[in-house]
Parts: C-alpha cells; structure tokens; sequence
C-alpha cells in the first residue's frame, strides 16, 4: 500500500469530515472518524460522538450490515486504533476480532499509553498496516490532543477584535456603561461564540470583567459553556459579576479567598501562567481561549504560551483607545465576514528576539 494513492487519501478524508462531527463533544478523547471500505466503495462509517461512548472504529464495524465481508475489507481511521482499556474496550482487538486484514491510519497516537501499540498489535496478529495518509492533516485535526499529551499544556488561543486603526477598546474615560463594547459585527460575535462551544475553557482577566462584565457563554448559539477562568491577583472582582451569579462554572485566581461559592485557586503569581497552565493539564482541560484585554493577551505572548491568534479587525475607526497587542507570527488564512476581516495567525518560529 502506498500513502500517497489517491484512493487512500479519498477516503482519509472522509474520515477527518466525520472526526470534525465530534469537535467539542470530545473531550478529552481525540477526534475520530472511520470508514469501511469493500470493493472501492464505502460500505459503513462512524465517528467518535462523545467521552464515553462509542469509538469511531467501533461505529464503523457496528453499522455494517453484513458483518460476513469483514474479512475482505480494509479499515481507515485517521488515529491510531487504541490498545488500552479506558471508558471503552480496546479497538484494536475488536479490529482483529473481526478479522479485518487491511488498516490504513492517518497518524500515531501520542498518548502514552497507545504511541504505537496500537499499530504493533496489529501488525502482530497479521494486519497489514499503513500509517501517514495525509498525517498533516490527521494531527491538525487533533491539534488539542497532541499539543496537550506532547507540551503538557492546553492548546492556547488568542482572540481579539480591533479597530481599523489598531485599537481594541476606547479609553476608559469614554466609556458610560459597564459592558462589552462590540467592534466585530453580529456574524463576527456569533464566530466567537461557536468557538467558545468548541474548547474546553476561556479567560480574561479581572480588568474585563470590572470593565465589560462579561458572561463568557454560548448564549448566541446552541452549545456548551466553556469553563470560565478569570486571573484576580488582587481579589477585585466585583460580587455583582456575571460570572459569579449564573450558573456556568467559574475558576477564579487569586492571592485570597474570596466570598464566592466559586471556585477559587490560590496562587503566588509568580509565574502564573506556567502555573495555569499547569494545573488545566492536570484538570485533563486541553484547550484555551484567552479573551482578555490588552495586558492579559500580551502576557500569553510574551511567554510564548499560544499556539494561534484570530483576531477580528472591523472597519470601525476609534482614533483612540487601548493598543492592540503587539506580536509576531504568520498568516494561516483570511476571510471576510460582513465587513470584518478575520485573519488566523500561527506562531512564527523565526521570529527575531
């Protein structure tokens, strides 16, 4: 088998359109597809729906219909089959249980109790295996999952919206009201808030909410509310807060205790972030938007904790105001929505220092 045959990568991909179903519900399994292909066609599907449940493997061989053509068909999963009991049973013994004789991967699991034991059991019991049909692909997808196995951090992302002329809020003798002052436009908000239904947690700082008092939900669309994490080194944060009345979680940090039925971690604040970061990974969190302000974003920044940047720039022009933050990286992509302009930008490697 060759890993560059268009017939692989066809139907790779098909296996990372139905991974992308589970984005969001996942946590903290990876995203999975898988398709059973007889005779060149596509014969079953599945893909890995929610933490607990089924694998995408075990989707695919369950729907099949005639469970007699097994033993001529070839499997295709864009992550290496698990060999460990978890939640579920291992999937690489119910692939050789069902005798399928060919599996073709996307790319090895990093998780520590799979990276590689999955193929090498396969492989054991006669299978033939092919790994690497479109593994760019296969561990973008899973970008989450193997920045927070390999880095032992949650994926980090940055968020902003900015003016034409490079400001992302008025100054503060401008404001009358104590909320949100929206630069994007509604489709840009609607984004931000789909995003927020696909990661895991989301932070600000307690500048924000003094400022803004924020919800930090999902309220525009359907879908869950990430876990609010708000940095308080000096236990300011108003008792009137939004993020403290409702009843979405909330994980404050702070140098005291404050009088909340939240949930409150006590820290030096010597390097926060590290310690932040840290303690997510513990929690098995493996995503992070930061939504801060200014100061906050440029802290991730300066310690090179982010893995991208999506920053919506709107025609608005503000002539003053808060700076945006000041980074270096590359351009992914760019799209126009409505009139603003959304760029997602990665981490330049080369940068100057």
């Amino acid at each position: 088998m060759n890993k560059k045959d268009p017939i692989h990568i066809k139907f790779m991909q098909r296996c990372l359109d139905l991974a992308k179903l589970g984005l969001g519900q996942t946590y903290p399994n990876p995203l999975v597809g898988s398709v059973l292909v007889y005779k060149g066609n596509i014969v079953s599907e599945g893909w890995h729906q929610k933490k607990g449940e089924a694998h995408a493997e075990v989707h695919a061989i369950q729907n099949l219909k005639d469970k007699s053509i097994l033993g001529m068909c070839t499997l295709y999963v864009n992550l290496e089959p698990c060999n460990h009991q978890g939640a579920t049973p291992p999937c690489s013994d119910l692939i050789v249980s069902s005798r399928i004789p060919r599996v073709v991967v996307g790319c090895f699991d990093p998780f520590k109790l799979v990276n590689g034991a999955g193929i090498e059991k396969l492989k054991n019991a006669g299978c033939e295996v092919l790994v690497g049909v479109l593994e760019q692909e296969a561990q973008e997808i899973n970008k989450r999952f193997f920045t927070f196995h390999l880095k032992k951090r949650p994926y980090i992302i940055l968020k902003w919206a900015q003016s034409t002329d490079g400001f992302i809020a008025p100054l503060k003798e401008n404001r009358s009201l104590k909320e949100p002052v929206w630069l994007s436009n509604e489709s840009s908000q609607t984004f931000s808030h789909l995003w927020r239904s696909q990661e895991q947690s989301i932070l600000v700082g307690v500048q924000t909410i003094i400022d803004d008092n924020p919800s930090l939900t999902t309220r525009k669309i359907q879908g869950s509310s990430p876990l609010r994490i708000v940095l308080d080194p000096q236990g300011r944060i108003p008792k009137e807060s939004n993020v403290l009345l409702d009843e979405f979680d909330t994980l404050i940090f702070s140098t005291k205790k404050s009088a909340t039925t939240k949930e409150v971690v006590i820290s030096d604040f010597k390097k926060i972030l590290e310690q932040l970061c840290a303690l997510l990974h513990q929690r098995n969190i493996q995503s992070l938007i930061v939504e801060g302000g200014s100061k906050t974003l440029q802290g991730f920044i300066d310690s090179d904790l982010w893995d991208e940047a999506r920053i919506f720039t709107s025609p608005k022009v503000l002539n003053e105001g808060i700076k945006k933050p000041v980074f270096y990286g590359k351009q992914k992509s760019s799209n126009l929505i409505e009139g603003d302009m959304l760029e997602i930008i990665l981490p330049n490697p080369e940068k100057e220092r």
